[in-house]
């Protein structure tokens, strides 16, 4: 069965504050602090806690912070940094390479592939060419890939990631491209995302 996927980010912004918190010298914590900054109910954030089996606080006394991040870790597996890879180095895959923020959220970009590299590395992280995509992924057991290839190269793209046996894809190629039974792809069309803000903004101007 699938995870929430709703249910999933929540843990995702509810560990992300928590880090913040911490990093500003605090130790405790409480629902209503969550889900302010998340954007729900104290409520929802009790219930989402109670799904996750944990009784570090209370309403009153709120919840240890530090607590809190460790359990976090261990529910969502990311206690250590998350290994990925970029598949597509031109002006998008180059930009994400770059992003420094990646680690500070225990993301690992390790390398980077495309099919003629321009540069060795990027940023100190080395470029190879998709003829070494398959034995590098299977070498360190890389389980997640960003794709950032042009729209005629993402199904190709997606093929050579399936036949390493990637289990999940972050597409931000203009091609949607579906989950199969052994992968889960994530698709992020910039463009639709854009017009759908202008088609909101559009709405609300007319209420």
């Amino acid at each position: 069965m699938r995870p929430n996927t709703e249910y999933t980010t929540r843990l995702i912004k509810y560990k992300r504050i928590l880090i913040q918190l911490k990093s500003l010298g605090l130790e405790k914590v409480f629902s209503n602090n969550l889900g302010d900054a998340v954007g729900v109910s104290p409520a929802m954030v009790r219930k989402d806690l109670s799904k996750m089996s944990l009784s570090l606080g209370n309403k009153k006394g709120g919840y240890n912070i530090n607590d809190l991040i460790e359990s976090f870790n261990q529910i969502l597996g990311s206690s250590e940094l998350q290994d990925v890879v970029v598949v597509g180095c031109g002006n998008l895959g180059k930009a994400l390479i770059k992003h420094e923020a990646f680690h500070k959220e225990g993301i690992n970009i390790t390398a980077g592939f495309d099919i003629t590299p321009r540069e060795a590395e990027i940023n100190r992280i080395p470029i190879y060419p998709m003829e070494v995509l398959n034995n590098y992924l299977t070498q360190h057991e890389i389980r997640v890939a960003i794709l950032c290839v042009p729209a005629e190269a993402a199904s190709r793209a997606r093929d050579l990631l399936l036949e390493a046996r990637i289990q999940g894809i972050l597409n931000f190629s203009p091609v949607e491209l579906k989950n199969t039974e052994t992968c889960r792809i994530q698709n992020v069309n910039i463009c639709l995302e854009i017009e759908n803000l202008f088609f909101q903004i559009s709405e609300e101007g007319t209420v």
